[in-house]
């Protein structure tokens, strides 16, 4: 995989909108937060419709952050529900300049 800059291709009204509506607003819905090397792991509830609202983010932020890699893992028995997201050394800094984190 070629070295991706870490840097978002939206123009900044765009990047405001994604900021507010996208991934920013998907972690501010988690019960849970971990700091992990370069990125961050949230949890959420079980709750209906989460895993489609959080496949919907990835597949819109895989557009205009290209750098991210994203985990989704759902625990057995309507367990939690994790996503992990980190990319390049650098990349947890942008994240929380991003999202205000």
């Amino acid at each position: 995989m070629p070295n991706l800059p870490i840097a978002c291709t939206l123009g900044p009204a765009a990047l405001k909108a994604r900021r507010e509506d996208l991934l920013g607003d998907l972690v501010r819905r988690a019960v849970e937060r971990v700091d992990i090397p370069n990125g961050y792991r949230v949890r959420f509830a079980p709750d209906a419709g989460m895993l489609a609202d959080i496949a919907k983010v990835i597949e819109l932020e895989r557009k205009c952050c290209r750098f991210l890699t994203f985990r989704l893992t759902a625990k057995p028995d309507n367990g939690s529900i994790w996503l992990e997201f980190n990319g390049p050394v650098g990349t947890r800094e942008f994240l929380a300049a991003m999202l205000d984190l």
